[in-house]
């Protein structure tokens, strides 16, 4: 299943941009960086569950936001892209 994870983390002191470093390690483990701060990650349910429980371990609740949007496994006809930054395919090949 294809899901959608933004995160906005309080960057205004050291241990803020520590759990924005994790954040951002933890999902580019998973998925492709289509954001500043917003990661399609394709996963099967284990591995979201995974995932969801290792960010909110990083993440302080209390000055740190994040989101998860499933878009299942027929995510094709729900996303559009319009801009610059090329569209990829999230079950095709990734090159490091």
């Amino acid at each position: 299943m294809l899901i959608l994870i933004t995160y906005d983390v309080n960057t205004e002191d050291a241990a803020g941009r520590k759990r924005l470093r994790q954040v951002a390690k933890r999902c580019v483990n998973y998925g492709q960086r289509v954001q500043n701060s917003v990661f399609e990650c394709l996963v099967d349910p284990a591995q979201y569950k995974l995932l969801q429980s290792g960010l909110l371990e990083i993440i302080d609740p209390a000055k740190d936001s994040l989101r998860f949007y499933q878009l299942g496994n027929k995510y094709q006809n729900k996303i559009e892209h319009f801009g610059v930054k090329a569209s990829y395919d999230p079950e095709g090949l990734l090159l490091m």
